[in-house]
């Protein structure tokens, strides 16, 4: 069976809809950055005990800076056209052994299905925090 690569990902914006994933894909790195930073500085002037304040301070502050940057997984997924692949071929080595026309059909199947359900969860949290170096956030 040919595999659809909307099929795919409809079915991974599916599990992360449901499971309400949003994340900070490009800030983060620059609220790391700061906080790295304030440490730094915070050891340079006032030895280990600056560390120590410098390392609260930056990551407070990095972390104030990436609030609300925060978007819907489904959405940064289906914004990414040309790495789109890389998910498909994921997400198929999972699924090979689903059989589906359609993706109602291919959802239905892995919704019905907890560990298969988990796998792929895995492997989006897993390109979303490597490949896109974003934070990841659950909303309940």
């Amino acid at each position: 069976m040919p595999i659809l690569v909307d099929d795919i990902m409809k079915l991974l914006c599916s599990i992360s809809q449901e499971r309400k994933m949003k994340a900070a894909v490009k800030h983060s790195g620059r609220g790391a950055l700061v906080a790295g930073t304030v440490a730094f500085v915070g050891g340079l002037v006032g030895g280990p005990p600056g560390i120590a304040v410098g390392g609260t301070v930056g990551g407070l502050l990095g972390a104030w800076m990436t609030s609300g940057q925060f978007k819907p997984v489904p959405q940064i997924l289906m914004e990414l056209p040309a790495e789109q692949q890389k998910l498909v071929n994921e997400a198929t080595a999972i699924i090979r052994s689903l059989d589906w026309t359609d993706a109602v059909q291919l959802t239905a199947l892995v919704m019905s299905n907890q560990a298969m359900q988990q796998k792929l969860l895995a492997m989006l949290t897993t390109y979303v925090t490597k490949e896109l170096q974003a934070e990841i956030r659950y909303d309940d």
